[in-house]
């Protein structure tokens, strides 16, 4: 849509704070590519939970990040797209008008949940051979949160033990096959119903949380990856070996604060993640993808009308796997 010389797109909008409903359809300005960046049409996007924190801005700290203290700064959420370049900036060099790409656009200001973004290119790559922009959508932010969980802050090695606890969501799906991808003996924690799929990626055991407490029984862990922090910190520290690794991504104040004195004074170590995007992990994630040895769970998808439903969903805490907005539903 043109209103005078102003080309107005499709967005989902937020300028307060609050429940999903607050995530309105409007049009916005068709943003332009500055000089390194490049214009993209997102066909695709996927819901994290960055997103489900910042719409209630809960907790407090991440009002100091895209949002304000009272009302948020930045109005189009949306940090992982799929989609194919429009144009491109004077200085931008790494990618062509109809190039297919995609990425993680936490760190250069979001803006996934609309028809255009416009993206610095070092924060894309080229979409992986063979997918659909659905599939490629769902996986930048989690598979690199997960990857640099594993390999970067958790140090894990072939044939060590490692558990995912919450397996089955977005980041402990992706973990999961990234960790046997690094050989590792990976555990799943995750609810009854979804035992099955969790073994269907990879894991050589899972854990009903329902039926089994994993921090009470006599196996010990190398590494114990926590997507949901649900236990106390003497429960993890008994479940990890002499020397294992505890590393929160979910975010846990016993953890962030307490983790670096617990790691100081034993051998044991207890750290938070602070995942940091970039287009190298990407690429890994991507040669991944096309290997085969990691493969997207998808659970629902939803056009971008859609998307306060989709994020109400992803509260609730339920989903298997990823939840994909289609944006432009002609080209998946």
């Amino acid at each position: 849509m043109e209103v005078g010389r102003r080309k107005l797109v499709k967005a989902i909008v937020y300028t307060e704070y609050g429940p999903p409903e607050v995530l309105q359809l409007k049009e916005a300005e068709k943003p332009a590519p500055e000089d390194n960046e490049v214009l993209v049409k997102v066909h695709s996007a996927s819901v994290n939970y960055s997103d489900w924190a910042f719409v209630r801005g809960k907790p407090f700290l991440v009002r100091l990040m895209p949002g304000g203290p009272l009302k948020p700064k930045t109005t189009i959420l949306g940090a992982d797209i799929a989609g194919r370049v429009e144009a491109v900036g004077k200085n931008a060099q790494q990618f062509q008008p109809d190039d297919e790409v995609f990425g993680d656009l936490a760190a250069c200001g979001w803006g996934g949940f609309a028809e255009y973004v416009s993206a610095p290119e070092d924060a894309l790559a080229l979409k992986p051979v063979g997918m659909t922009f659905e599939e490629a959508a769902a996986a930048p932010q989690a598979a690199v949160v997960a990857l640099q969980g594993l390999r970067d802050k958790g140090q894990l090695e072939p044939g060590q033990k490692v558990l995912i606890n919450g397996a089955s969501g977005g980041i402990g799906t992706f973990a999961v096959q990234i960790a046997k991808s690094l050989g590792a003996d990976v555990t799943g924690v995750c609810s009854t119903r979804k035992m099955e799929m969790v073994r269907s990626i990879g894991a050589d055991q899972v854990i009903d949380y329902t039926q089994e407490d994993f921090t009470k029984n006599e196996q010990r862990y190398d590494l114990i990856l926590d997507i949901v922090a649900n236990r106390s910190i003497s429960d993890y520290m008994r479940a990890l070996s002499p020397q294992g690794n505890y590393v929160a991504v979910a975010f846990y104040p016993a953890s962030l604060f307490l983790g670096p004195l617990i790691s100081m004074i034993g051998r044991k170590k207890m750290g938070s993640l602070v995942a940091k995007p970039n287009v190298k992990d990407l690429v890994i994630i991507k040669e991944l993808l096309e290997a085969c040895k990691v493969v997207p769970v998808i659970d629902k998808r939803y056009p971008l009308s859609e998307v306060a439903e989709a994020v109400r969903y992803y509260g609730e805490g339920h989903a298997p796997g990823k939840l994909v907005i289609t944006v432009d539903q002609n080209n998946e």
